[in-house]
């Protein structure tokens, strides 16, 4: 995929279901992997929702334990639905689940420049990354998603 964004920046958007767990959590930890290696001009990475279940919401409390408990810094912030022009801004659009690359075909209109993925095939993984809202195990998400992140980097830088 070519760049095709001004600013020479890759843009990376994360999609989970509701946007208040998995994806800004991916969020915060791909800006800490990119501010680690000195990278920040060279990302812009953002999250957002596939569906509208927790606009306006910020990170869910027991997704912000597991970024404290890894030292991976976050900030306030607001679930949003994603749109054509968030799908027009990034280069690459990840997915967290099955689920999340279906709502994404239909907002995005089929995926026609074909930006969409899921998180842990950048890390050779057929799987979805663990949805803490269901299993309650936080920590096995934040693994799921640093892996996927780092093959990401890997594969950007």
């Amino acid at each position: 995929m070519t760049m095709q964004n001004h600013e020479n920046k890759i843009h990376i958007l994360f999609i989970c279901h509701g946007n208040i767990c998995r994806s800004p959590m991916a969020e915060m930890v791909m800006k800490e992997l990119v501010r680690q290696k000195g990278l920040e001009g060279k990302f812009e990475i953002s999250s957002m929702a596939a569906t509208t279940e927790e606009m306006g919401h910020d990170i869910y409390p027991p997704a912000k334990r597991a970024l404290t408990a890894h030292r991976i810094p976050y900030t306030k912030r607001s679930a949003a639905l994603i749109t054509m022009k968030d799908y027009a801004w990034a280069d690459y659009i990840i997915a967290m689940d099955e689920e999340n690359m279906y709502d994404l075909s239909r907002l995005t209109h089929g995926d026609p420049d074909k930006k969409v993925s899921r998180l842990l095939y950048w890390a050779g993984e057929k799987r979805d990354v663990a949805d803490p809202w269901f299993t309650d195990d936080y920590e096995k998400t934040y693994e799921d998603i640093d892996k996927g992140c780092r093959a990401v980097l890997d594969k950007l830088e």
